[in-house]
């Protein structure tokens, strides 16, 4: 036989890459591709965007804009943070907003009426949004109930409780409060950035590392995959469902933290679509819906692609229903190629 009679593979290389290299058309490298690295096709679309409105209207890139965009985008874009834990785990959580503004006005009610301390305070906000996603998780895990279902119903809850509490009122703190510190901001050149920006980013360094290079987060996509080739791994399901809800509850104080900063206080009515803006981020991030799949810088990629075509579309003088339109499209379009891409073959 021949010395090139049969292809050479290296050391490293399989047959599957081989048959990858040379036996799939483009579009399955494309769709092989985006399945190793979801985040690809998010942050093609924020590149495109940016670049269209940056020709569109020359005041999108500028500086003070620019800067708008990433403080517009700290609140949802921390909240999504827990969203993702939440929607890898093939569940969703529709309450995470109503946790994050109830969260947010306790605290803020605290330091305003009982001049608590801001420390204090901040406890309490965690107290409030773990015990919340701790209701969800165990009606999750232990009562078996759709992670939908017992989310939307906590949502209507959670809301009724903060209006109750809140009886119509609004807060605001006066400038200096430590619970304003959030919406503080300082100069990077000409970059205005507050310490929201920071601290969401710090939330994506922190979480993104757990999920990386921990057993934790490892769990947490085997679980999302398949939950019961997870449990057949020797790997406890149930913990790691209840966990991944716990840490979002965790996550949740932290925007609620960037809220008031944001709002100059607390407001009852402030975040009334953050739950469905954060699934929207998560989505158009390339987090898969059916679980196990999915990255964070995916959903801060989809999060700034939503606050850019708001931004954008604004400048461009698009109409705000339009604007409306143009996020639904985007989100069809993520779950279209999700579903794509699931249908990966080796």
């Amino acid at each position: 036989m021949s010395a090139t009679s049969a292809p050479v593979l290296e050391p490293a290389e399989t047959v599957s890459d081989l048959s990858a290299r040379r036996g799939h058309s483009p579009a399955q490298r494309l769709q092989h591709l985006l399945h190793r690295r979801p985040a690809l096709s998010p942050l093609a679309v924020l590149i495109i965007a940016i670049v269209i409105f940056s020709l569109v209207n020359a005041r999108f890139y500028s500086a003070v804009n620019l800067s708008l965009v990433a403080q517009q985008t700290a609140v949802i874009g921390s909240l999504a943070v827990g969203q993702t834990l939440i929607i890898l785990t093939a569940g969703i959580d529709l309450s995470v907003g109503a946790i994050m503004v109830l969260a947010c006005f306790i605290a803020a009610n605290l330091v305003y009426t009982d001049h608590t301390p801001v420390p204090l305070a901040l406890l309490v906000a965690v107290l409030v949004s773990v015990v919340a996603q701790a209701i969800n998780g165990l009606l999750v895990t232990r009562i078996k109930l759709p992670p939908f279902i017992v989310t939307l119903g906590t949502f209507n809850a959670f809301t009724a409780i903060t209006l109750i509490y809140a009886k119509g009122q609004t807060i605001t703190l006066n400038p200096g409060s430590g619970l304003l510190w959030t919406g503080e901001s300082f100069l990077i050149g000409n970059f205005r950035v507050t310490y929201g920006v920071v601290l969401m980013a710090g939330l994506y360094l922190v979480i993104a590392y757990a999920l990386r290079c921990t057993a934790w987060g490892r769990h947490l996509y085997a679980t999302g995959d398949d939950a019961e080739a997870a449990r057949l791994a020797g790997i406890n399901t149930r913990r790691v469902l209840l966990s991944a809800y716990l840490v979002a509850g965790l996550v949740i104080a932290v925007s609620a933290w960037i809220l008031a900063g944001r709002v100059g206080g607390a407001d009852p009515n402030s975040g009334l679509n953050a739950n469905l803006e954060s699934i929207t981020a998560v989505v158009i991030g390339g987090t898969s819906l059916f679980g196990g799949r999915g990255s964070l810088i995916g959903s801060l990629l989809g999060a700034l692609i939503v606050q850019v075509f708001d931004n954008g579309l604004a400048l461009a003088g698009v109409d705000a229903n339009y604007q409306v339109l143009a996020v639904g499209v985007l989100v069809i379009a993520a779950v279209s190629v999700d579903q794509w891409i699931r249908k990966v073959k080796a």
